[in-house]
Order: C-alpha cells, then structure tokens, then sequence
C-alpha cells in the first residue's frame, strides 16, 4: 500500500526529507532498503521500492496532548563521553518513535573539532519523550572554551553531569558543577559513563564520590538520580543494561526530577545572542533561547549591547529549520532579522521588543569571592580591581570597586559597584561570574542599575566611579 510518492534523489549518509506532515530517514544509499517515517504520532515501518514508500508496520508513540518543552544539557570534564551520550540519547529515542538520530559527527560538526576530537562550541539537538519536548545543548569540557560552556548552560532548566567511571571526577566536573549553580540551574542528573571499561567497586565509588561532591556544591547528593551505562554502547546498539536500557533510565530521571518550569510568557521578549548567520539572499540570522515573553513575526525590536543601538523587526522565525508564526519563552530558536548586517551581530547581545530595554555599564551588586579551597583567589580584593565579567551568552571586561578604605576577603559577601567596559542590558537580580586566570572567582547578583560612566578615550582604572553605598 502507497502511502505516498516521492522524486527520485540520490541520498548520502542521512537525509530529511519533508513530505506534507512525514518526515523521512534515508539511512542507506539504497531505494530498496527499509527506512523509518514519522507521522505524528505513529512511527512506521515502510519499504522504499520503484521510488514508492508502502507500509508494513507501524507503532504508536504515546504523547500527552499537551506536551511541555524543557532545555537541558550534557556538562563535565573533557572526554568523558559528553557528545557520545548526547547522540546516543537521539539513537534510543529514534528506535522508541521520538526523535531523529543525530550522529556524533553531526553534533561535533566543526572542522576545527573533527580535527581535535573535542567539542569547542554548545551543540543544540531536538529530542522528545513521552512527557516532554528537549533542546539540548551539549557543552563544551576543554577549560580552554569555558566561556562557551557558561554560555550553553545560561540557556538550560537542568542538566545532565556527565563522568567516566574510568576517571572519577575531574577538574571540569568540579567547575562546571560550580557554574552550574552559580548560573541557577537548580535540577541535576548525573550519568556515570564507561562502566562497562572497570570492575563494579570502581563504578561504586565514583557514585560515592559523587554523592559527596553534589553535596558540596549545594545539590542533594542522597536524592540527586546517578544513571549507570555506557554512551558508546549504546550508540552501538548493545540492548544490555550498561546499553540502550541505561539510556532509556536516565531519561526517565531527566523526566521525573527535572521539574518543566515555569515560564514568562507576558514580558516583552528578550532573546540572549548565542550565535549568528547569514542566509544568502534573506539576510543575518541571530540564534538563542527566549528567555522571556512571546516573539512572532513581523514583531518591532532592538538589538542591544555592546554601546550598539540598532532598530529591526523580525522577518522569520525557526525552530530546529522548521518555520512558525510565534515562539514562546524557553524556546531555542533562530530570528531571521531585517536590516542587520552580520558584522554588526555580537554573541552576547539581545534581541529585544523594541523600547522595552536599555544599555547600562553600571551597576551596584551583591558579591560572593570564593575560598582558595573553592577553586577562587587566596588573597584579597580592593578597589579598582579589574577581570573578566561573564553573564547570560556574554563576557566583557569590568572593574570592581569596594567601600573606600576597605577589601574583600576570599569567603566575604560584599556590596560593590561593578562597571563595564562598553553598556549592556542588565536586569535586577541578574546573576553573573568574574573569572581570573581561567578560574572562577567570584559570583554575584545585578543589585541596583546605575547610569553608565563615561569611557570614551578611558581605561577602566582611569575612570572615576560613583561611592559604594552600604
């Protein structure tokens, strides 16, 4: 039986192809082979002959009516299997009815990351379960790209800690988990991977170990779910417990001890800039995840940041390359915008309902440095303290200055004035990191937005910068 006819193509590796409402998976170079086709919420097995897609079986997936949307990702040290599971989760999905395979090659798709072997960017993929739709972002584990992974975790509701039970945990771990918190993700599963490469005892104690560690970062390491399995097995298809079962387990933990949170959906909208394109012939095109309200098309709005000003409106929206009118908050999502040259385009910028927001380089804040057993600074800190400020998709330069005649001791809170090198959109309550010498060293909260200062033709030690009130 035809279900439907399709153009002659030649098909390499995996192709999508849209027909209607049916999506396609060619998996092989063949016409002769047979291929999976999604069609809502049936998942059929169909045969490909004389160019004709004709039924054989067909499965139903059960999907709630009213399926919510969640943003998660893989953290943790450097090859410890981050991507691996990342696209071992999409092949378990894909044979369960939910989502398409994305290899490991696809998701580490740069040529300066093939060449590596390691992640340099936070990779989005699409998945879905039966309670719920993900974005999920794989981060970067190398501390030479910490800056990408604070900007791919900025965009989660939880995440997913990876460790190989053939290291335990490592610096990394221990960072990310840092930054984890410090950016407000409150909602962890952990996935102990490579189990099937040393004895049970080993694999014990990293959870031990682990328990320990969540707990003193400030998550509940008792109640916290830590999966058991290997990435690469199930990858290859292996249906053991250590394979596909330990895959579709920690789903079942994202699904029941990630909460779905609740989103803002009546602020005007604010897009942070993760990453930006052009489409020839239609224009540039920003990247990221709402972060609050409702954006649809033809909408007024601003791009800010940086000192930049600049007047758009929206031509397109697109969801992992699929059109729509609208897209709520907690979407990740790309904005084909009018009149914006890509040069003009920086990560770290937000697209904003036009009017509803404005530019500030500075501000009053609540500060927490970290102890030297922490990870941050073994000596104090006094005005005109100077490093890198990383917040939301963006990191600047900026200057701390303290209360006249005072310091901060490592393990102090503080009230201090932080002022940037160039305005940005700042919001009340906003939480950000200042890292030194590639370490974290201080965390904190936008307590008060003051009127910028004035840099032109000023270094930020020369500037002059209003008292710290108490």
């Amino acid at each position: 039986m035809a279900i439907c006819r399709i153009g002659f193509a030649v098909f390499k590796k995996t192709a999508l192809y849209q027909v209607r409402t049916l999506s396609l998976f060619l998996n092989e170079s063949k016409y002769n082979t047979q291929v999976k086709l999604c069609c809502d919420e049936r998942y059929w097995e169909v045969d490909w002959s004389d160019q004709q897609v004709r039924y054989l079986t067909s499965k139903t997936v059960p999907v709630s009516d009213d399926i919510k949307h969640c943003n998660v990702g893989t953290i943790g040290h450097i090859d410890h299997g981050k991507t691996t599971l990342t696209a071992a989760i999409t092949k378990v999905l894909e044979e369960e009815g939910y989502s398409r395979f994305v290899s490991y090659e696809e998701i580490d798709r740069a040529p300066e990351e093939k060449a590596r072997g390691v992640t340099i960017n936070a990779t989005h993929v699409q998945y879905r379960t039966k309670m719920r739709h993900y974005a999920h972002t794989d981060c970067p584990g190398h501390s030479d790209y910490i800056k990408n992974m604070i900007s791919g975790a900025s965009q989660m509701d939880g995440a997913i800690v990876v460790v190989a039970a053939t290291d335990g945990q490592m610096p990394q771990t221990r960072e990310h988990l840092l930054l984890a918190k410090q950016i407000g993700i409150k909602n962890i599963v952990v996935f102990i991977n490579k189990v099937d490469l040393v004895d049970e005892d080993v694999v014990d104690l990293v959870e031990i170990e682990m328990r320990e560690l969540l707990n003193d970062f400030g998550y509940d390491g008792i109640v916290t779910p830590i999966i058991r399995g290997s990435a690469k097995l199930a990858l290859q298809g292996d249906n053991s417990e250590m394979g596909k079962k330990s895959i579709i387990s920690l789903m079942k933990a994202i699904d029941e001890h990630i909460p779905t949170p609740t989103r803002d959906t009546t602020s005007p909208f604010i897009l942070p800039i993760d990453d930006a394109f052009t489409v020839p012939g239609r224009g540039t095109v920003v990247i990221g995840t709402l972060e609050r309200g409702v954006i649809k098309k033809n909408d007024e709005a601003e791009l800010l940041g940086f000192n930049v000003k600049k007047s758009t409106s929206v031509a397109d929206i697109q969801i992992f390359k699929k059109s729509v009118p609208s897209a709520e908050a907690g979407e990740n999502l790309g904005v084909l915008v009018r009149g914006v040259r890509l040069q003009a385009v920086e990560r770290g910028m937000l697209l904003c309902a036009r009017g509803s927001m404005d530019i500030s380089n500075c501000f009053e804040s609540e500060i927490y440095f970290l102890t030297k057993s922490e990870g941050g600074r073994s000596k104090p800190v006094t005005s005109k303290y100077i490093q890198q400020f990383f917040s939301k998709t963006w990191n600047i330069l900026c200057r701390v200055d303290v209360k006249e005649g005072e310091m901060i001791m490592p393990g102090e809170h503080a009230r201090v004035i932080i002022t940037l090198l160039r305005g940005m959109v700042l919001l009340e309550g906003q939480s950000f990191t200042i890292r030194e010498n590639n370490q974290t060293v201080a965390t904190g909260i936008v307590a008060k937005i003051l009127p910028s200062v004035s840099l032109i033709n000023t270094k930020l030690h020369k500037v002059q910068i209003p008292n710290v009130h108490n």
